[in-house]
């Protein structure tokens, strides 16, 4: 037809037929066009929408993968349409006006929307959540928006009660890692050294020059590990061994309790407590100034914190696994680091206040000692079960004080039981 239209309007006559022959041209134009567009019938009008913003450089994205392809297959009816934020800002506008709507904000992947609800992160209790939305809105029920009341915190104001669950946890677990034996060992042996000399200016420089050391250098350990945890925590086994790693740890500190310095121990070894002793008492010198004095200090206090690293290396591991099992990351995951630091030094900061107000200080015994390792180990082996059989235990805030609380009030009971078969043995 068209090489009928094209010889007309060459030979025959050009003015009638040209403007039939364009008109055809278009029409054959658009039905070219509008077969490549897929039918109606195949994309779904009506059925649900899961909206799925990932980043290729996100390790609980990658984990999460496989499950999100496997939904349309599950869920017959469903449309699930992911966008990648790395590669390209294509979807990052839909990503800020989606998020806006619902009262959230577009900061973390892997975000999920599904109507007007929104899931941030990936556990299995947010994937149960996601199956019974999606569950309901294909049985024809109406979706609400999930209303969680937001909690008001000093300092911080108000917060989403999941970000709580995890400052909370936070908190948790560096309060109880504050108690570690080996560094409240140190700290007091230093302090009582320096408070022998009657100088209570050296005694706030020694001090606070070994508690900063001590901050920038487990802080550091700790940003390590989770650098390397949360592309680790993409592999499914990471978890269980992150989870075996803190049940062997906690059993051994709860070994020390009964047979302290017997077989594999994370204490300070005793071949190094001599050296330890020496360069503390090389400290209670009067003609050190006060800068070679911050110096030897920041150098002891390096040193140290590097030798007793195999002692308190337990809690980092399992909170840094735990926050890249959450996907928390960036500025979040740094200001959550910086509490755990401070709460970390929250034991030895009263220890040094106590020392520098009344410029004496008693030491640390095995007895005490021992009891630290006790509490410290029942509550990593709780933490280990928990990580690895129910970690929506830890996604809220009461559900992570019940575990603790159970952790230490068993490791109580052990204690005043041991006590009293020992006092009448």
């Amino acid at each position: 037809m068209l090489l009928v239209d094209l010889r007309n309007v060459l030979f025959e006559n050009p003015r009638r037929y040209l403007g039939v022959a364009v008109t055809r041209v278009w029409l054959a134009l658009g039905l070219a066009v509008f077969s490549l567009v897929p039918a109606q019938a195949d994309i779904p009008q009506n059925g649900p929408v899961l909206h799925v913003f990932w980043s290729l450089g996100c390790p609980v994205c990658i984990r999460q993968k496989p499950w999100i392809e496997a939904l349309d297959t599950r869920f017959p009816g469903l449309q699930v349409v992911e966008m990648e934020l790395s590669r390209s800002d294509q979807f990052h506008a839909i990503f800020e006006d989606m998020a806006t709507e619902r009262g959230t904000s577009a900061a973390y992947v892997p975000t999920l929307i599904l109507g007007p609800r929104v899931w941030v992160g990936d556990t299995p209790a947010q994937r149960a959540e996601i199956e019974s939305a999606i569950a309901a809105l294909l049985a024809g029920e109406e979706l609400v928006p999930d209303r969680r009341d937001t909690l008001r915190l000093p300092v911080l104001g108000e917060v989403d009660p999941a970000a709580a669950s995890v400052l909370g946890l936070t908190v948790l677990i560096a309060f109880v890692d504050g108690f570690n034996p080996c560094s409240v060992w140190v700290l007091t042996l230093l302090l009582g050294m320096v408070i022998s000399s009657g100088s209570r200016k050296r005694v706030a420089v020694v001090g606070v020059s070994f508690l900063l050391t001590t901050a920038v250098i487990y802080g550091a350990f700790i940003a390590g590990l989770f650098s390397v945890l949360a592309f680790a925590f993409a592999l499914p086994w990471v978890r269980w061994g992150v989870a075996l790693f803190a049940l062997g740890f906690g059993l051994v500190s709860i070994k020390d309790y009964f047979w302290f310095g017997r077989g594999i121990s994370f204490s300070i070894p005793e071949g190094q407590k001599p050296g330890i002793y020496q360069r503390i008492r090389g400290l209670r010198q009067q003609d050190l100034s006060t800068p070679a004095l911050i110096g030897a200090t920041v150098a002891m206090a390096a040193g140290i914190a590097l030798v007793e690293l195999p002692c308190t290396a337990g809690f980092p591991v399992i909170w840094s696994g735990i926050l890249a099992d959450r996907g928390v990351s960036g500025m979040a995951f740094i200001g959550l680091l910086a509490v755990y630091v401070l709460t970390y030094l929250g034991v030895e900061l009263a220890i040094f206040a106590v020392a520098i107000t009344g410029m004496t200080l008693g030491r640390m015994g095995e007895q005490h000692g021992r009891a630290l390792k006790l509490l410290g180990g029942f509550v990593m082996v709780a933490l280990a079960g928990a990580l690895a059989l129910r970690p929506e235990l830890m996604e809220d805030l009461i559900g992570s004080l019940v575990l603790f609380g159970t952790a230490l009030g068993v490791a109580a009971l052990v204690m005043l039981a041991y006590g009293k078969m020992t006092a009448s043995g």
